[in-house]
């Protein structure tokens, strides 16, 4: 699709408006109950295997376009379709013109998409908060079999994503768009540097 972004609001309008009619294998029941359904964009924001940054913008434009969701007749409908290689794609339908107006919502869309030109972080608090938890998840996942091993104090996941911050931060360096990754051993090392005793000990 066109990146809308870098076109004026009156040009992405035009390009938005029935942008459907020129998918590729797609079917859109619902432009069956539409009084102009060439007025409509649809839009996707995520899929099944979009990382954190994608996500992230997603949730940011969801935020955004919420309150144009709501009431009888509302200009943002949510939209998710299925898709062959990506499983699932989430999105919107976005009225872009009522009465030969452009919309409210399609103006908020396209400023989203105005800021996401030029910088591909729509915003740092929360991307940066979803790097952390998917670090902290993998950081669990990764200690499956040292659990058994060691004492782990409550809170032991954020104490060790502390340590390694401080002493190997390629540890929990964002890999993939997935979040940090540490091996057993990088947890290891921070266990024993943080005095968890193994279940061996003292006995």
């Amino acid at each position: 699709m066109t990146d809308v972004g870098h076109l004026s609001l009156k040009d992405a309008a035009e390009v938005l408006a029935g942008n459907w009619l020129n998918f590729q294998s797609f079917s859109w029941p619902r432009w069956k109950e539409l009084d102009d359904p060439s007025s409509w964009a649809v839009v996707y924001t995520h899929n099944r295997d979009s990382g954190l940054l994608e996500l992230s913008n997603a949730a940011v434009i969801a935020r955004k376009l919420e309150p144009h969701t709501e009431g009888d007749d509302p200009d943002v409908t949510e939209e998710c379709h299925s898709h062959f290689l990506h499983g699932y794609l989430d999105g919107y339908s976005i009225r872009v013109f009522r009465g030969g107006e452009i919309t409210e919502a399609i103006r908020v869309y396209h400023a989203l998409q105005e800021r996401f030109a030029n910088y591909p972080i729509l915003s740092e608090s929360d991307y940066s908060q979803r790097e952390h938890d998917a670090t902290i998840k993998n950081i669990e996942q990764a200690a499956h079999r040292l659990k058994h091993e060691y004492r782990l104090p409550e809170g032991w996941e954020s104490d060790v994503y502390c340590w390694l911050s401080d002493h190997t931060p390629r540890a929990v360096e964002n890999r993939d768009d997935h979040g940090g990754s540490p091996t057993e051993d990088d947890l290891r090392q921070a266990f024993d540097a943080l005095g968890y005793e193994s279940h061996g000990d003292g006995e």
